[in-house]
C-alpha cells in the first residue's frame, strides 16, 4: 500500500520550509522516528522525522526548495498493508493515502530539459498523470525556471501560452512570448538598451541562453541584482507588517547615567573571562527589565481582543533580538527574574552563538514575554523598535556615550546609556510606561539594587 506524508504543520505559524538536506533515499527502508529530511523554516533549521517504518518510494522535492505545510514530503510503500489495516492507517493523521487515480507511482522527476518539472503538490502530481482531467488553473502551472526568467523580465507568466506538458510554460514559451521587434504580447514595450517600458533595465543572473532576438533584453548585467527572499527575510517582512498594523506603537526615549555600571562590570569582566563567561552590559539590562516588569505587569500582558480580556503573564521570558548573516531572530532567555546575573551571561552567550550558527530549536523562540534589542553594539544611539507582537512593549538599547553630567553640583565626565522603549498604547498608558522605564533606569543606575531587588 502507498502513502503520502505531507509536510506537518510544526508550529508558530510556520506555512512553509526550505528542503536543507535529505537524510534518505528513495527505495531505502526507514524506522519510525528516523530523520527524514533537514528542513530550513521561517526561524529554525529543525529534521522532520519519520511518523511510520516504511521503504521510501518518492521524495517531493530537491535541497533549495520550498515546500509548504500540506505538500507532499515523502512517498511510502507499507508492504503487508492491506485490507481493514490498510483503511485504519488510512485514518491515522500521520499519513494520507494517495486518493488520486494513477498518482501513486509518481515522484520525483529528473530535470532533463526545459519542460521537467518536479511535482509539488497531489494536485499537480494528477494533472501530470491526467492532464486533460485538470481543471483550469487559476495560476499558470511551469517550471520553476520559466517562472524565474519571467520575474526577471516583468513577464506576466499567466499570459504566456504553455506548450509543456499539462499545459506548462516552459523556458522556449517565455523566450517567444517576446517578439523579434521588443514588443510583448501583454503590450509592454521593450527597448534596444534592455530597458522595458517603464523604464527599468531588466537583468538577470540566473545563467539563462539568450537567443539573438532577445539579446537586446538579457545580455545588460549591470544595474540590478535580483536575488530570492530567504526564509528569515519573509518573517521578519511578514511580522513587521503584522505588528505595525494591530498595535497602537509609542516610543519614550530617555537616557541613564551608568559609570557605576561600568565599573562594576570592568571589576568582574576578567573573573568571568577565567570561567570562560563573556560578561556583557546586557545580562544588567536584562536582569533590570525584568525585575521592572514584576512590579509593572501591564508591560507584561498581551491583549486578546477576541475574548474581550487582558492575559498578565506572571512568567518572565524575555526575547534578545540577534543581528545573524540571514536576518534578526529573537530566541527567548527564560525566567530572566530568578537567574543571577552570571547565569543570564551564560545563556545569552550560549543562545547567541546558536543563532549565528543557524541551530536554534522552536523551544528557543517561543514563549517570549518581552523583547530587548541592543542596536547600540553596532553603533546606533537611539531608534524607534518595533514591538514584537503580540508582547506591550521592546526595549531598545543604544550605544554608550560620554557626556558631561552634573553630580552634586558639580559637572563631570559621565557615560550615558540611551533607551527607547516603544509599547502598545492600546495596553500601555503614558504615565505607567514612564514609570517602568524610570525603573529600569534607577536599576542600572545602582546596579547593586539590581542584587537586592
Amino acid at each position: 500500500m502507498r502513502y503520502i506524508f505531507k509536510f506537518p504543520d510544526i508550529g508558530e505559524g510556520l506555512d512553509e520550509g526550505i528542503i536543507a538536506e535529505w537524510y534518505i533515499e528513495k527505495g531505502q527502508s526507514v524506522e519510525m522516528g528516523q530523520p527524514l529530511v533537514k528542513m530550513e523554516t521561517d526561524k529554525v533549521v529543525t529534521d522532520i522525522p519519520s511518523p511510520k517504518t516504511g521503504i521510501i518510494a518518492a521524495l517531493y522535492g530537491r535541497v533549495g526548495e520550498t515546500v509548504h505545510v500540506g505538500s507532499p514530503l515523502v512517498e511510502y510503500d507499507m508492504p503487508g498493508i492491506d485490507g481493514a489495516a490498510a483503511v485504519a492507517e488510512a485514518a491515522k493523521p500521520a499519513f494520507e493515502a494517495v486518493k488520486e487515480e494513477g498518482a501513486g507511482v509518481v515522484g520525483t522527476l529528473e530535470i532533463a530539459d526545459n519542460s521537467a518539472y518536479l511535482p509539488a503538490s497531489s494536485e499537480d502530481v494528477t494533472a501530470l498523470v491526467h492532464p486533460t482531467s485538470q481543471r483550469a488553473p487559476q495560476r499558470a502551472l511551469a517550471t520553476p525556471v520559466a517562472r524565474a526568467m519571467a520575474k526577471e523580465l516583468g513577464v506576466n507568466i499567466d499570459l504566456v501560452p504553455g506548450t509543456g506538458p499539462a499545459g506548462r510554460v516552459t523556458k522556449g514559451d517565455i523566450e517567444k512570448y517576446v517578439t523579434v521587434d521588443g514588443r510583448r504580447s501583454d503590450g509592454l514595450q521593450v527597448t534596444g538598451d534592455g530597458r522595458r517600458g517603464d523604464g527599468l533595465r531588466v537583468t538577470s543572473d540566473l545563467g539563462f541562453s539568450t537567443p539573438g532576438h532577445l539579446s537586446p533584453v538579457t545580455s545588460h548585467f549591470l544595474e540590478v541584482e535580483i536575488k530570492p527572499l530567504s526564509q528569515i527575510r519573509k518573517v521578519i517582512a511578514r511580522n513587521m507588517i503584522q505588528s505595525k498594523h494591530n498595535a497602537a506603537h509609542m516610543t519614550v526615549f530617555d537616557e541613564v547615567e551608568v559609570s557605576e555600571l561600568i565599573r562594576i562590570r570592568y571589576k568582574y569582566k576578567e573573573q568571568f573571562e577565567r570561567e570562560g563567561i563573556k560578561l556583557s552590559y546586557l545580562p544588567f539590562i536584562l536582569k533590570a527589565t525584568a525585575l521592572a516588569l514584576k512590579n509593572h505587569p501591564v508591560l507584561n500582558a498581551e491583549m486578546d481582543l477576541e475574548n474581550s480580556r487582558m492575559i498578565y503573564k506572571k512568567y518572565y521570558n524575555i526575547g534578545i533580538a540577534v543581528d545573524t548573516e540571514e536576518g534578526l531572530v529573537v530566541p527567548v532567555i527564560r525566567n530572566v527574574d530568578r537567574l543571577t546575573i552570571k547565569d543570564i551571561a551564560i545563556a545569552v552567550n550560549q543562545i547567541s552563538e546558536k543563532a549565528r550558527k543557524r541551530s536554534l530549536t522552536m523551544e528557543d523562540m517561543k514563549d517570549g514575554t518581552f523583547t530587548l534589542t541592543n542596536y547600540g553594539s553596532i553603533g546606533g544611539q537611539y531608534a524607534v523598535p518595533v514591538i514584537n507582537y503580540p508582547q506591550a512593549g521592546i526595549l531598545g538599547i543604544g550605544r554608550l556615550v560620554e557626556k558631561p553630567v552634573v553630580r552634586e553640583r558639580q559637572v563631570v565626565a559621565g557615560t550615558l546609556l540611551p533607551l527607547s522603549l516603544s509599547v502598545d498604547h492600546r495596553i500601555v498608558d503614558g504615565g505607567e510606561v514612564a514609570r517602568f522605564l524610570n525603573r529600569v533606569m534607577e536599576y542600572l543606575s545602582d546596579p547593586v539594587s539590581i542584587i537586592i531587588g
